[in-house]
C-alpha cells in the first residue's frame, strides 16, 4: 500500500497561493544549460485531461489544485493562438478493450460517455484539435505527433493534469520523438505538492524545462 503522504490530495495550488507557491518551485528546479531555449515559432501547446472528472468536488478523481491552474491555462492557450501556434487539448476515455493495465490501478475510468468526461469548456477554441487518447502518454495510438510535424512543432509544453501521471508520460514521449519539451510549473497540477515538484525534479533532471506561465507568456508576448 501506497504511503498516504504519497496518495492524499491537497489545495497546494490556489487562486490565492499559485503565484507564490509555483515561484518557490521555480527556484528549487535546476535549469541545463545545454537544454533548449522557448521557442514560439516552433512550439505547440499540449493541455493534457483538462476534464470536468479532475476538476469537479463530485468526481472521486478531483484534484484540488487543478482548477487554481485553468486561468494560466487559458492565459498560454489564448497567447498560443495569437502567436498562431497550435494548441492541442487531450481528452482521456477508457473502455474493457483498450483500458489495459489503467483497469488495474484506477478504482473508476472516465468511459466516453461518462458525465464528467468534457473538457472543461473555457478552454478549447474551435480551431484547436483534440485528441482522444486512453493511456497516460498522449502520443501512444494516437495522431498526435504526425499532428506536430504537419503545424511544424518542433517544440511541445506541456499543461494540464496529472503531473506525475499524464503530464510526466507525455513529456518523456514527447522527448523520446525529439521534441524539445516545457513543462508549465503553474500550468501543471496533480494530487499534491510532494508529487508536483517531484515530476518537475525528474523531469528537468533529464528532458524537460520546467518554465512559470509569466515566462512563457512573455516569450509569446515577444514573438507575437
Amino acid at each position: 500500500m501506497l504511503h498516504p503522504a504519497i496518495m492524499h490530495k491537497e489545495d497546494y495550488y490556489t487562486g490565492e497561493s499559485i503565484a507564490r507557491t509555483a515561484a518557490a518551485m521555480a527556484a528549487e528546479l535546476p535549469r541545463n544549460p545545454r537544454a533548449a531555449a522557448f521557442q514560439p515559432a516552433r512550439a505547440a501547446l499540449l493541455v493534457v485531461d483538462m476534464q470536468e472528472y479532475f476538476l469537479r468536488q463530485e468526481s472521486h478523481a478531483f484534484l484540488p489544485a487543478a482548477p487554481a491552474i485553468i486561468p494560466n491555462v487559458r492565459m498560454l492557450a489564448a497567447a498560443f493562438r495569437r502567436a498562431a501556434r497550435p494548441v492541442f487539448l487531450t481528452r482521456h476515455a477508457n473502455s474493457a478493450l483498450d483500458a489495459g493495465q489503467m483497469a488495474a490501478w484506477w478504482r473508476e475510468l472516465p468511459t466516453r460517455d461518462h458525465p464528467l468526461a468534457a473538457i472543461d469548456a473555457s478552454l478549447p477554441a474551435p480551431e484547436d484539435a483534440v485528441i482522444a487518447k486512453t493511456q497516460y502518454d498522449a502520443f501512444y495510438q494516437t495522431d498526435l505527433e504526425s499532428r506536430l510535424k504537419r503545424a511544424g512543432s518542433e517544440q511541445v509544453v506541456i499543461t494540464g493534469v496529472a503531473s506525475h501521471l499524464c503530464c510526466e508520460s507525455t513529456a518523456r514521449s514527447a522527448f523520446v520523438r525529439g521534441f524539445a519539451v516545457f513543462v508549465a510549473i503553474d500550468g501543471t497540477a496533480t494530487w499534491n505538492r510532494q508529487l508536483h515538484l517531484a515530476s518537475l525534479r525528474a523531469l528537468s533532471h533529464a528532458c524537460a524545462v520546467p518554465l512559470l506561465a509569466s515566462e512563457l507568456l512573455a516569450a509569446l508576448a515577444k514573438a507575437s
